[in-house]
């Protein structure tokens, strides 16, 4: 027996935008959660996380239409979207940690919600608090790369088109925010542990 094709996010907001409610619940499951933790792991804060999200596909439903596939996949545009919510929330709230603060302190590296999957071990005294300790203190722009690539697993051309910038630029930003992850968390531990053990860290929420 043939299970039908799942219907694509570029089909299921042709769909939603033609005012197909069950398109719209569709999409709302499969992208909830990433855009939710991608507000998380950027901001530390849950209830402006939640805010956020919702927000996404407020967005979405009232300005879909504007959507291009020729600059990435909806899933790039709504993180897109999110991360432009977040800077402004951050910016105009002061709301927990400021991302584009070299280091986060008091309860911005404390305000992220205990997962129920356990990162695989950095180290035997690394805990999961650190990770999200250490990428909370990232600057903005390294955080954004090891959210998008590491923690979402965006393509970087997916990650390009959500900073707007060259594929070459996440490259570099990437392996800068890999060596200061190392710094942070294990300094004597080679590159590529630690970015294997960050990438594992797909879900803070």
């Amino acid at each position: 027996m043939m299970t039908a094709l799942k219907p694509t996010d570029n089909e299921l907001l042709s769909s939603m935008l033609g005012g197909d409610e069950e398109a719209f619940v569709t999409l709302y499951r499969r992208r909830q959660g990433g855009i939710y933790r991608f507000a998380l792991q950027m901001s530390g804060s849950p209830a402006l996380s939640e805010d956020v999200t919702q927000e996404v596909f407020m967005i979405l439903m009232r300005d879909g239409m504007g959507y291009d596939a020729a600059r990435g996949s909806v899933g790039a545009f709504m993180f897109g979207v999110a991360r432009n919510l977040v800077r402004q929330r951050l910016g105009r709230e002061q709301f927990y940690v400021s991302i584009d603060d070299d280091l986060a302190s008091g309860p911005a590296a404390d305000a992220v919600v205990a997962g129920d999957s356990p990162l695989d071990e950095l180290s035997r005294g690394e805990t999961i608090d650190s990770v999200r300790r250490a990428v909370l203190s990232l600057p903005a722009r390294y955080r954004e790369v090891i959210v998008l690539c590491e923690l979402q697993d965006l393509s970087y051309a997916d990650a390009a088109s959500v900073l707007d910038c060259a594929i070459g630029t996440v490259r570099s930003r990437l392996h800068r925010a890999r060596a200061m992850l190392i710094e942070k968390l294990r300094p004597e531990r080679t590159e590529e542990p630690v970015a294997d053990s960050v990438k594992q860290a797909r879900c803070f929420a």
